[in-house]
């Protein structure tokens, strides 16, 4: 749904601001799904990055999440790291992400994630092994999001 600007609002009421055919009811709607949506985005991305984390500790043996609270917590610093040391990881060895067709950032996700698990309670991962496979497990989890994603956004 296109946000319509003032002007087009004005326009379509007869040019007198507001006042015409449409109720503040479908102002308020309008302003909400368009402006509000980036917001309710955002919360839908924390919550299913948290289910994400609780599907991978399900399946990944040294990869523990205690309940969906800890995983709430988790993403918010595993957002964080990777935001700032992440990155800054990412750009050093960019040369030998390109060698190994992105694999080795693999090993830096792993690497965000055992650092993530140092300073939340409630998430631990107990070795490089399980790190790892998480790291991959939650790409291949978050790659299938993407995908059931953008499906449900042609159908819309």
């Amino acid at each position: 749904m296109k946000r319509r600007s003032d002007a087009e609002f004005v326009a379509e009421a007869g040019g007198v601001g507001y006042a015409g055919r449409y109720s503040g009811y479908e102002i308020l709607l309008d302003i909400f799904l368009n402006e509000g949506w980036t917001m309710l985005r955002l919360l839908l991305h924390w919550i299913l990055n948290a289910v994400a984390l609780l599907v991978v500790a399900h399946f990944v043996q040294g990869f523990d999440v205690s309940n969906f609270v800890s995983a709430l917590i988790a993403v918010v610093v595993i957002g964080l790291f990777n935001a700032t040391l992440g990155l800054f990881l990412k750009i050093i060895t960019l040369p030998l992400g390109i060698l190994t067709f992105g694999i080795f950032f693999l090993v830096i996700n792993a690497v965000i994630l055992w650092f993530s698990s140092k300073f939340v309670p409630g998430f631990a991962v107990t070795t490089f092994k399980a790190a790892f496979l998480g790291a991959l497990a939650l790409a291949v989890v978050h790659l299938l999001f993407g995908f059931f994603g953008s499906a449900m956004k042609k159908r819309a």
